[in-house]
C-alpha cells in the first residue's frame, strides 16, 4: 500500500529538521517530501513584501509538488501564506498552512491577540490570518521585532535573537489574552516562555496534527 505524502514548501532552512522530527511523532506513516528555496523569503524580506515574481516561483513548486504525487502541500512559510492561497487555485490538491490553526485557536482563547514576527514581511498576511477567525470585538496587534531576524540570518546570534523576541512578549503580555509567535524560526523559543502568564502559540505542532485532518486519516 503506497503511503500518502506530504510536500512542503519551505522558505526557510532551518525548519526541516524539526518538522522531521514532528512528522515522526504525529503522522510516521506519511512520506514527507521537501522543496526548500531559501531565496524566497530573502526576497519577501529584500522587498518587504510578496514580489510577482517570488508569487510565480511558489506557483512553480506547487505544480512541482502536485507531479510528485503529493496527497497534500504544506506551506510552511507565515510570509507567503496568502500565495498559497494563490497557489491552490492553480492545482488539484489540497494546500494547506502550517500557521492556520494557531490562528484559529488564538481566538478561541482570547480577544486582544498579539502577533510577534520578526520578518516584516510576516506582519500583515499573519495579522490577517488571525483578524480572520475573529470577530468585531477582535482586537490583533501585529508586534515587529526590530533586528532580530538580521542576528538570526545575518550574525548567526541566537542568543541576541532569542532575548529580543522574550522581551517584547513580555511587553505583550501586559496588554493581551494570547500571544501568538507568527513564525516558525520562534519555535524553539518556547521553553523559554514558561513564565508568561497568558497562552503563547506556536505553528509547528498543531501544523503538523492538522495533516491527518486534510489526509483524511482520522
Amino acid at each position: 500500500m503506497l503511503k500518502k505524502k506530504v510536500v512542503i514548501i519551505h522558505t526557510f532552512l532551518y525548519s526541516v529538521e524539526d518538522l522531521k522530527l514532528l512528522f515522526k511523532k504525529y503522522i510516521p506513516e506519511v512520506e514527507m517530501v521537501n522543496i526548500i528555496d531559501d531565496s524566497l523569503l530573502q526576497e519577501a524580506l529584500t522587498h518587504a513584501g510578496i514580489t510577482n515574481n517570488a508569487r510565480n516561483r511558489y506557483l512553480k513548486y506547487a505544480r512541482a509538488a502536485q507531479s510528485l504525487g503529493a496527497d497534500v502541500i504544506l506551506n510552511q512559510c507565515s510570509s507567503y501564506g496568502e500565495v498559497a492561497d494563490y497557489a491552490a487555485q492553480a492545482v488539484d490538491i489540497p494546500i494547506v498552512k502550517i500557521d492556520e490553526p494557531m490562528a484559529k485557536k488564538a481566538n478561541e482563547l482570547g480577544k486582544r491577540i498579539a502577533v510577534i514576527a520578526t520578518a516584516c514581511s510576516t506582519v500583515g498576511p499573519s495579522t490577517r490570518l488571525v483578524e480572520k477567525f475573529g470577530g468585531n470585538d477582535t482586537v490583533v496587534t501585529p508586534c515587529f521585532v526590530e533586528g532580530a531576524y538580521d542576528a538570526l540570518l545575518k550574525d548567526n546570534n541566537v542568543d541576541k535573537h532569542n532575548s529580543l523576541i522574550i522581551k517584547k512578549v513580555e511587553e505583550a503580555e501586559k496588554t493581551n489574552d494570547v500571544i501568538v509567535l507568527a513564525q516558525g524560526s520562534m519555535y524553539k523559543l518556547v521553553p523559554m516562555l514558561q513564565h508568561i502568564r497568558v497562552p503563547v502559540l506556536t505553528s509547528f505542532e498543531s501544523g503538523v496534527q492538522q495533516l491527518r485532518r486534510a489526509l483524511k486519516m482520522d
